[in-house]
């Protein structure tokens, strides 16, 4: 890992010129020797939807890494588990299944024979796969995120834990403190070995799952999660150390010590920060005595941002439901297609926003019953 950022425009998923880019940025961030090497991609897969809806890594990033790979005289690997992950699980909407075809790399099965890793706190299970690799190659994509303010590099790790034992962690980690404090243990844990951002159209707006398309014309790459997640939060109009991730990462001087140590090679970064970018609002409350209260007395709690269901919308596909990690959540008995939320149980991981396609959770403020 060294302290290096390069930044690149590209205004268009052109495969031959994203691959151009990756060949520069790679060389210009000393990015790992692959020749010879198994290495496994990991794109970010949300969910496995229409590229256009920008909820994953663009399969054109994608295929131009694998590519790239190839080429330098590695075997390619592809895999993710996405929020919802069932046992045959292959992204074939999201244009990434057919990458794999074209090109040969196998798609790994993060699903079957977990392994354990240990964090400072505690283990946890992880595709077996990151044992079976020389190196792992992160390909996070540039967005919003309702818990975590903005999902980077950081973020993109845990999709190496399959199933439902990502949901799981937001039960046990219940505030954005405590869960950007296991992202980093995990990083720390199972650190990818690059970094390169899809940030040609991002999504701002109520992510992950449920934003809006925006267009940022960048890809990024570094060896370093830090730096990259730092400067892509920067370029969104965020202060990074809003983003729990960023702020535990840094202060723990393990990644970087100062940002004074950033090397950054690209466009004048103030001239891409995206002053429209439509950002999380910053709901985070550092006084502990008033976040006792906020959570006991009932009117405060309902002014918090919390999941609203929009019934007309809803298809019934329960991913909702089944992606709740503590039970808050459950289908009408009598009503279909009719979610019913026990507020009280809600923690605001916002795991429903993220897995729903159909528009029909809204994270917003509303007191209940109005």
């Amino acid at each position: 890992m060294n302290n290096r950022i390069a930044v690149r425009k590209c205004d268009e998923y052109d495969i031959n010129r994203i691959g151009e880019l990756i060949s520069e940025i790679y060389s210009k961030t000393e990015g790992p020797d692959v020749k010879g090497k198994k290495v496994l991609v990991k794109p970010n897969i949300l969910t496995d939807d229409d590229p256009a809806k920008c909820i994953s890594t663009h399969p054109a990033v994608l295929e131009a890494m694998v590519l790239f790979l190839q080429k330098s005289g590695a075997t390619v690997y592809v895999g993710d588990s996405p929020a919802v992950h069932m046992r045959k699980f292959f992204p074939e909407k999201s244009g990434i299944g057919s990458v794999c075809r074209r090109t040969n790399a196998e798609w790994a099965n993060f699903i079957e024979n977990p392994i354990e890793k240990n964090l400072r706190k505690g283990s946890i299970k992880i595709a077996s796969i990151v044992d079976e690799v020389d190196l792992i190659i992160s390909l996070p994509k540039f967005k919003n995120h309702e818990l975590v303010y903005f999902t980077g590099a950081i973020k993109n790790t845990l999709g190496l834990v399959p199933g439902f034992s990502k949901a799981k962690r937001h039960g046990i980690h219940q505030s954005r403190s405590s869960f950007g404090e296991f992202l980093v243990d995990l990083n720390e844990a199972v650190l990818p070995d690059y970094f390169f951002m899809d940030a040609i159209i991002g999504m701002d707006g109520p992510g992950p799952g449920g934003g809006f398309p925006k267009k940022a014309g960048l890809l990024l790459g570094s060896t370093n999660p830090l730096i990259l997640d730092i400067t892509a939060s920067k370029i969104a109009g965020y202060d990074p150390f809003v983003i729990p991730t960023t702020k535990t990462a840094f202060f723990r001087k393990k990644w970087l010590n100062s940002m004074d140590e950033i090397e950054y090679d690209g466009p004048s970064q103030e001239s891409l920060v995206l002053k429209d970018f439509v950002k999380i609002p910053i709901t985070e409350n550092r006084n502990i005595a008033l976040q006792f209260i906020m959570k006991r007395i009932k009117p405060l709690r309902k002014l918090e941002r919390r999941p609203v269901f929009i019934h007309d919308n809803c298809t019934g596909c329960n991913k909702c439901v089944k992606i709740c990690p503590v039970n808050a959540i459950e289908a009408h008995p009598a009503k279909s297609n009719y979610i019913v939320l026990t507020d009280k149980k809600c923690i605001r991981c916002f795991c429903c926003s993220e897995v729903c396609q159909d528009n029909a959770v809204d994270v917003r403020r509303k007191v209940l019953g109005v």
